[in-house]
């Protein structure tokens, strides 16, 4: 850092999202600086994204395999675990963030490495990792892009029995014999694929009624079908009430609401995510410390006394995934450049200025065996928004490209029609390899595509793709 403490933008977290609002600062001649506790790149890098998704990868491609005659009878093994963890390690760079540490020097900002916190208007705190500490004061806005954390419940015996999250479930370095995890949602029926893949017993105990949730129902289903067709002990309607773990070492046995005992060597804990903002110094400026931060379409966060405070990312509790991240960084970076030109951002529906995507358009893949992969609104959640919707379903094994894909190819895919408008509110598809369709259904959903047009957008015969074409002709009649 040079001797100077005052910067025109502070960032607090350089994960994904706050090294892109550190950049679009800087290319707008913004003087920057970007503070960081732990390993420059984030959650995402390190614990989250790469590391879970190399760890799936594998899985996915001996499956793929296996579906078709021909390759089939050239699988003769199984996974190879280590090599599987030692590819897992390598897309996290082992560890170590020096690649990404030059990455912020070479946009030209100054990485402080410590613990940030806010210290009143437009000065934040810092702790630095050699012991010293350092005030640094914003002329224009200070960014939090600090994440969440994984929540864990206060279960009896759950601090003896020094349970999984996310981070150990991606960084684990040994295959647990049996695994218990808990919970329904991505992280949980992600390592509940990954780990089973790579040889574990994996339990998966499900509070609620079905997997997933938030996605269309049959996306719970199919991947609740393919885990079970994997060996995963899948059990919904299944509650936790308390663990025991004598010492904090060897077996740990879970205490389930009906009395039952599940004895596992590991437990992960999928249960959600909390803001990481409780020692991050909000109520110096007049907000609850460790609550998530409520920001306009700028991503400028309301009710702060000179409009100087951003939050980026999920610490603003509008879309809980990376990508979406990186686009409000984008949106708040640039509309961070417009004030302090003394310009007024473009904050118009769909403006330049305007993260309007995560409202309309948020897509999300699960990357189990099958594949989930969604965007935009449910059917439910179109009409709870009352909107006049059709829903056109279409069996994904019934188009010519998906057959060939994969022998018995299992899956679905639906779009969710406003009747009044004529174009795509959401748009779900669930099978093997639908991941690179979802981007598709982006465009249509955020373009408000009208179904006339996309009528002449022709898909190649015979993919996946085709799918689309199906979709129509069955909403056409």
């Amino acid at each position: 850092m040079g001797a100077s403490d005052t910067y025109d933008v502070v960032v607090i977290g350089a994960g994904p999202v706050g090294e892109n609002v550190a950049d679009r600062a800087r290319a707008a001649g913004l003087a920057t600086a970007v503070v960081e506790s732990e390993l420059v790149g984030g959650e995402c890098s390190y614990w989250a994204c790469m590391p879970s998704k190399a760890l799936l990868r594998p899985a996915a491609a001996l499956a793929d395999a296996r579906r078709v005659a021909g390759a089939r009878e050239a699988v003769t093994g199984e996974l190879d675990a280590a090599a599987v963890l030692a590819r897992r390690d390598g897309f996290t760079s082992h560890w170590h963030d020096d690649g990404q540490a030059d990455w912020v020097k070479g946009i030209g900002a100054d990485l402080v490495r410590g613990h940030g916190r806010l210290d009143g208007p437009r000065r934040v705190l810092v702790d630095t990792a050699e012991g010293g500490r350092l005030v640094l004061t914003a002329r224009h806005a200070v960014a939090v892009c600090t994440g969440t954390r994984a929540a864990v419940p206060d279960l009896p015996g759950v601090a003896e029995a020094r349970p999984w999250t996310s981070r150990e479930a991606t960084g684990s370095h040994t295959v647990p014999g049996r695994l218990a995890v808990v919970g329904g949602g991505v992280v949980a029926v992600e390592m509940a694929t990954a780990w089973r893949a790579l040889g574990s017993a994996v339990t998966l105990l499900v509070r609620g009624g079905r997997l997933l949730p938030r996605m269309e129902p049959f996306a719970g289903e199919l991947v609740a079908e393919g885990l079970a067709r994997a060996g995963v002990d899948v059990r919904t309607g299944t509650s936790v009430a308390e663990l025991h773990r004598p010492g904090g070492s060897g077996p740990v046995t879970l205490v389930l609401g009906g009395g039952e005992r599940l004895e596992a060597d590991e437990v992960l804990f999928a249960t959600g995510r909390v803001p990481h903002t409780a020692d991050l110094g909000l109520e110096t400026v007049g907000l609850e410390p460790g609550s998530w931060l409520d920001v306009d379409d700028t991503c400028r966060v309301r009710g702060v006394e000179g409009g100087w405070l951003y939050a980026v990312g999920d610490a603003n509790h509008r879309a809980l995934l990376t990508h979406q991240g990186k686009y409000q960084a984008r949106i708040a970076g640039a509309a961070i450049g417009e004030r302090a030109a003394g310009r007024e951002p473009d904050t118009a529906p769909w403006g330049a200025h305007a993260a309007t995507a995560d409202h309309a358009a948020v897509p999300q893949v699960v990357f189990t065996d099958p594949e989930a992969a969604a965007v935009g609104l449910s059917a439910a959640e179109a009409e709870r928004a009352g909107h006049r919707v059709r829903a056109v379903d279409q069996d994904l094994g019934a188009v010519a490209g998906a057959s060939l894909y994969a022998d018995g190819y299992r899956g679905r895919a639906r779009m969710v029609v406003d009747e009044d408008r004529g174009v795509l509110l959401g748009v779900t598809f669930v099978g093997p390899g639908v991941a690179e369709l979802l981007h598709s259904a982006t465009v249509a959903v955020a373009g408000e595509v009208p179904l006339d047009r996309l009528w002449h957008a022709v898909p190649s015969y015979p993919t996946v793709s085709e799918v689309w074409l199906r979709l129509l002709e069955a909403y056409r009649g």
